[in-house]
């Protein structure tokens, strides 16, 4: 191998291996990171309820984590109890507390004074209904007042009667009497988990035994439980972290294949010799996988060890922007870089060899002729192959055309892939189509480089595809995959435009709009103008897998909101009922039941009485509010009030602090932003996918024209001026980029008009002219860059060039 052509397939190595370790770095992260057992240190065991809901069908476990927090109910203490070793059991409740000057605190039962280090230091513990501890440097004093937003009601004054010291830190929590605090939660009878305080000879087996159907979490697994939130976006990042590796790793082998497949063709008159004085193609074979592992190994173990770094800042990153909860740390070894080192010199050594296989095939009294011209006709399992990929992509978009919805979605998944598999499996042909549309222009407008490119590119069409097809890969998937993004959140923001017909929209800056506040807004508003919701998440199967959907609970005047109902009426929505998204109401219809798992587990099977258009703005499911009230981790609260009319309200958000009012235009842009935020993960997958296809187009352009010293070197000798090679490649540059970037877009364009057309709907299709540009103009530029560079050191300037 050259050692210009071996320095661009290191460098492609090494990207590679980077981008796979990355991943990996998210991956590992994902299945050993748990919370961190702050307040359940103490604790030798913790009684909770599962926080993730399971079918197994088939032999084959689907499972979804469960965001609300499921509860405990408080009687299994009493069961514990009796378990040998077991000290104590504390049954731990907490709630969101809001201050008077709008500042937010944790409230907690005080019996879970005996898993901190918390010690009073003035005063007495609180037992009555209004009475409170808080922290002896809060500038309080026993016997103090203070006014306190709890359990959803209105503020209400509290006494202070002891002051406590928190060794732990946590000084702003709020401590109620145990009583109060879970009268307070919403759930009187349950609390947010048992923590077992014991001895050594407490057992795990045993207290399985006492509380039958829960989870008994010991070591790490009780951090898990004093912190969900990880573990729900534990089981999330696995299956992101899965399939973008998956799509990465894939995209990997296709830029490999195309790059090895020309640094291959580089050498065949060299290889062709060797089959020509006896070498047996499995020797020839050797040779290209020997030299190939010796630019791999250490180009992947370079990558390998560089992606540590960059899964760091990835990680970082995603953490900074709240995509993943503070809880969920870094865990940093060495199996991602062992993974991205094995996995790339095995890609590389796969496509060597599969590059090799024509070479290496033919037999020694071809060998010579075999070197002078390229193969015009394609084998038949690569047509095959390729026609069959073609037909699975045209396939999966008609699927999402025809059921929409989830359904479309799931099929969205392969119709990028298999179209560009297709093409680079077909590029020889596009790539002759290619130049029988442009070649007219070009020896028209360029008569003598304009013939010397097109009769080039002619013959060497197979050489042309594989460069192709990394440019119709870069343009197709990060053009498809940002602009999915963009207009599902565009989607987003108009469908909750156009459906939020309120003029005033209640919110909070703390943990919700406070319960009592409905009914305080609509004495002042009037009846039938205020419409409380409460937002959640539920999980339903769809497509025959359990989806994670997003859901609001609403009670009141259901005129200030419009989810674009198609079927049904919505003001059936009230016991025992549903109304469902057109997304996920593909085999459910009015009248028909279906099967949901609430936010804390709990199973329903309530009616359809209604299917709407506006899923991305309003969620996939709307619930009556107290069926989804009483089964959230905060029932005390809800997220937004709409409120019809201009009524001042100023007196009613003066009583409850941190709540303020804004129109539904603002609402709806910081709903947008919202969408931006959990659609960022899948943007970085896209930004680092299609950074290094780049890398791969810019790379395999620059082997692409190294190798073509001989043939430049032969134009040169038959009369060609310097200029008109230097032309020549210009046209063809063009040529080359012009067809990548028509078979990219195209894709794309099927790609974006499947999803439009099957889940947001075509009017909120987003494509930016101005980054579509930019992406046009980064393509071509550095395309352009990798082929003059190169060709200009090549011609230099000569007394007698010479062929090499």
């Amino acid at each position: 191998m050259r050692r210009g052509i071996a320095a661009g397939v290191a460098v492609a190595l090494v990207c590679a291996a980077m981008l796979t370790g990355a991943f990996g770095v998210l991956l590992e992260s994902a299945l050993r990171a748990h919370g961190s057992a702050d307040r359940y240190e103490r604790a030798v065991a913790v009684v909770a309820a599962s926080q993730r809901v399971e079918v197994v069908k088939d032999d084959q476990t689907d499972a979804r984590p469960l965001v609300e927090r499921a509860r405990v109910p408080v009687s299994v203490a009493d069961r514990v109890r009796t378990a040998p070793g077991v000290t104590e059991v504390v049954a731990d409740v907490s709630l969101p507390v809001v201050t008077a000057d709008g500042a937010v605190r944790t409230g907690r039962g005080w019996d879970a004074t005996a898993l901190t280090e918390v010690e009073l230091r003035a005063g007495r513990a609180p037992r009555a209904e209004h009475e409170v501890a808080v922290d002896s440097g809060s500038g309080r004093a026993v016997g103090d007042t203070v006014r306190l937003q709890a359990g959803g009601r209105a503020p209400e004054p509290y006494r202070v009667s002891g002051l406590v010291a928190d060794g732990s830190g946590a000084g702003s929590d709020v401590w109620f009497g145990q009583h109060t605090a879970q009268v307070l939660s919403g759930r009187p009878e349950h609390a947010d988990a048992l923590v077992v305080l014991g001895t050594k000879e407490t057992s795990a087996q045993t207290l399985r035994a006492a509380a039958p159907g829960l989870v008994v979490a010991t070591g790490s697994g009780r951090g898990d439980v004093e912190n969900p939130e990880v573990a729900a976006a534990r089981l999330d990042l696995i299956g992101v972290c899965a399939s973008i590796g998956g799509v990465a790793l894939l995209v990997v082998l296709l830029i490999v294949t195309g790059l090895l497949d020309t640094s291959v063709r580089d050498r065949t008159r060299e290889l062709a010799v060797l089959r020509a004085i006896g070498a047996t193609p499995r020797q020839v074979r050797r040779v290209i996988v020997r030299e190939t592992l010796k630019v791999a190994v250490p180009a992947s173990l370079l990558g390998g060890l560089l992606s540590l770094g960059l899964g760091t800042l990835l990680h970082r990153f995603m953490a900074e922007q709240e995509v993943l909860p503070q809880g969920l740390g870094l865990a940093l070894g060495p199996f991602p870089a062992v993974g991205a080192l094995a996995l790339t010199v095995l890609t590389a050594v796969g496509s060597a060899w599969l590059a090799a296989r024509r070479v290496s095939r033919i037999r020694p009294a071809q060998a010579v002729s075999e070197t002078s011209a390229e193969p015009t006709r394609l084998p038949r399992w690569r047509v095959i192959t390729g026609l069959v990929l073609l037909v699975v992509g045209l396939a999966s978009a008609a699927t999402a055309f025809a059921f929409g919805g989830q359904v479309a979605t799931a099929a969205m998944g392969g119709l990028v892939l298999s179209l560009i598999w297709a093409a680079a499996l077909l590029g020889p042909s596009i790539a002759r189509g290619g130049i029988v549309i442009l070649s007219p222009v070009m020896r028209l407008l360029f008569p003598v480089p304009g013939r010397l490119a097109t009769d080039t590119a002619t013959a060497a069409a197979v050489r042309l595809a594989s460069v192709i097809t990394p440019i119709a890969l870069a343009l197709s998937f990060g053009a498809s995959q940002l602009f999915v993004q963009t207009t599902a959140v565009n989607a987003t923001r108009t469908q909750a435009a156009a459906g939020l017909h309120a003029d005033q929209v209640l919110v909070s800056n703390g943990p919700g709009v406070p319960r009592a506040m409905y009914r305080a807004v609509e004495r002042t508003a009037g009846p039938g103008t205020v419409t409380a919701v409460k937002r959640t998440t539920v999980v339903m199967s769809v497509a025959a897998q359990l989806q994670s959907l997003p859901t609001q609970g609403v009670k009141g005047a259901l005129s200030n909101l419009d989810p674009g109902v198609k079927a049904g009426l919505l003001k059936g929505l009230r016991g025992n009922t549903v109304a469902l998204s057109s997304n996920v109401a593909s085999a459910a219809k009015v009248g028909s039941t279906v099967s949901l798992w609430l936010g804390d587990g709990t199973v329903i099977r309530p009616e359809v009485v209604a299917v709407y258009d506006r899923g991305q703005g309003f969620g996939d499911v709307l619930l009556p509010h107290d069926v989804v009230a009483a089964h959230v981790t905060d029932a005390a609260h809800d997220d937004y009030l709409l409120v019809k009319g201009t009524a001042d309200l100023r007196p009613v958000l003066d009583r409850f602090p941190g709540t303020r009012a804004t129109s539904a235009g603002q609402y709806s842009a910081a709903l947008t932003e919202k969408a931006r935020q959990q659609a960022l993960p899948g943007l970085l997958a896209v930004a680092a996918i299609s950074l290094f296809t780049l890398i791969g187009v810019v790379t395999t352009l620059a082997v692409a024209t190294a190798s073509r010293r001989r043939e430049l070197a032969l134009l040169r000798l038959i009369g060609a001026t310097r200029g008109q090679v230097l032309a020549m490649l210009r046209l063809e540059t063009c040529l080359v980029l012009g067809t990548g970037t028509a078979v990219g877009s195209l894709v794309a364009a099927v790609t974006l008009l499947t999803f439009g057309g099957a889940v947001t709907g075509l009017s909120a299709l987003s494509v930016s002219p101005s980054v579509c540009a930019a992406v046009l103009g980064t393509v071509f530029l550095s395309g352009t860059a990798a082929v003059m560079l190169p060709a200009r050191r090549l011609l230099r300037r000569r007394k007698s060039p010479r062929i090499t």
